[in-house]
């Protein structure tokens, strides 16, 4: 049975008096070294707006679940349905240990998953797939395997991802393979070859294992065996993003997103289509932004499904019936993050904006750096999550930060180095926040 979070009725109220207590509990993690530069100041938080906030909201207190310590974060966005509402961490957090878990990130290769952590154990996959485990109390290196085709060679295929299920580390890979590894041995359990490459990682849920790939298909599969239950297919294909989203799976229903923007609801036991919907506002003129792709995980929460497309389009669907309930011109490749009755998202232009989960209105909007230098705007910071633990949003970037952000405000909090870029989100587990780095890195934080 898939864990949930405690009750979402166990509220409290972060208010302006009480502000100031938070940035000081929090400033101990995300507080980098201020260094004096010479030269002209360049505001790096100066946006031109894209969304704006609701005027009815400007004095409504944000009220947030209280925090639930997850032992575990076992597949892509946390759980099956991807809503992990407010996890705990400590308000002082320091690094406690780094390991390099294999190839670093390059040009052609790049990190399109995070880790997962089960049982006391953190499993990763580098760019060569090559699938890795370490112990979390210290960063032991416990086993590694090698997922690589040889038949098809190793360059310039992209990994997808991975899933902790049943004892066994679900692993889908860029030559089309989906691997069941014995997660105590390193050893692999079966193998299935699907003729796509897969870049988004599996999830699983009542015995089975759902996977995308590249050509829009989307397959459930048994867990014991690899072998398949039933398939579907989406419309038509198209360009996209670098990575993918992985579906979202909640009782009877998957949701399964697509990169041409389609949004498909399927019955989990036989696949039969319940509802669709495209995802795509068409409002920029830019290349990239008119690529449909649902890249961030669609969430599933109470009765809805919480989704964003690079093209310019978040929305609120009822379940059951396809029926928006609300939606919203923001572009995003990030998941969107549910916590109680608010929704964080990261857009495309960085900002991080928090909305109400009933009706889409937007309580503030805070702008991020967008690049490393903002007067001529060069070296394009790439973000990813965020993600809420402990009071603060955390969100990192490929120029080697991570930042801290109110979530009650948007306020910034403060903020770290990281050993090289990132571009995956943070995982959080156990009380400790693990950052995957481009140079093949795992830093974790307790």
């Amino acid at each position: 049975m898939t864990p949930e979070p405690p009750s979402g009725n166990r509220l409290y109220t972060i208010g302006l008096a009480g502000l100031s207590l938070l940035v000081g509990a929090c400033a101990s993690f995300i507080q980098g070294d201020e260094i004096p530069l010479e030269g002209e100041r360049i505001p790096v938080l100066l946006h031109e707006r894209t969304i704006r906030t609701d005027a009815d909201l400007k004095d409504v207190e944000i009220l947030l679940p209280a925090p639930f310590d997850n032992a575990d974060w076992p597949q892509a966005g946390g759980y099956p349905n991807h809503a992990m509402h407010h996890l705990w961490v400590r308000n002082r957090l320091e690094p406690v240990w780094k390991s390099k878990i294999g190839s670093s990130a390059n040009d052609e290769q790049r990190f399109t998953a995070p880790p997962v952590v089960s049982g006391g154990v953190l499993y990763v996959m580098d760019v060569d797939h090559a699938l890795s485990s370490y112990r979390v109390e210290d960063g032991q290196h416990l086993w590694s395997v090698d997922l690589g085709n040889e038949t098809d060679g190793d360059d310039e295929h992209i990994p997808g991802g991975i899933a902790f299920y049943r004892d066994n580390v679900i692993a889908t890979t860029g030559f089309g393979d989906v691997v069941s590894v014995n997660a105590q041995s390193g050893e692999i359990v079966w193998r299935r070859n699907f003729q796509s490459p897969l870049r988004a990682a599996p999830s699983a849920r009542g015995g089975r294992i759902f996977v995308i790939t590249l050509d829009n298909r989307i397959l459930a599969l048994n867990a014991i065996n690899g072998e398949t239950i039933w398939t579907h297919e989406g419309v038509g294909d198209g360009a996209s993003v670098l990575g993918a989203a992985s579906p979202a799976v909640d009782a009877n229903l998957v949701v399964a997103p697509f990169a041409t923007g389609e949004l498909l609801a399927l019955d989990v036991e036989t696949g039969r289509l319940l509802w669709s919907d495209y995802l795509s506002a068409f409002r920029r003129t830019d290349t990239v932004s008119n690529l449909s792709q649902i890249r961030g995980n669609p969430v599933i929460d109470r009765g809805r499904i919480i989704t964003v497309s690079n093209s310019g389009l978040m929305a609120a669907i009822d379940a059951s019936s396809g029926e928006r309930l609300w939606e919203q011109l923001i572009s995003g490749i990030d998941q969107p993050w549910v916590a109680g009755d608010i929704i964080y998202v990261l857009t495309n232009d960085a900002e991080i904006a928090a909305l109400s989960r009933e009706t889409g209105k937007i309580y503030w909007i805070t702008g991020i750096p967008l690049f490393e230098d903002p007067k001529d705007r060069k070296g394009l910071i790439v973000w990813s999550g965020p993600v809420l633990a402990g009071n603060r949003l955390i969100v990192a970037g490929s120029h080697g930060e991570a930042w801290a952000l109110s979530p009650y405000s948007g306020a910034i909090l403060g903020r770290i180095g990281l050993p090289d870029g990132v571009t995956v989100p943070p995982v959080i587990a156990g009380g400790r926040v693990y950052f995957l780095a481009d140079n093949a890195e795992i830093v974790a934080y307790r």
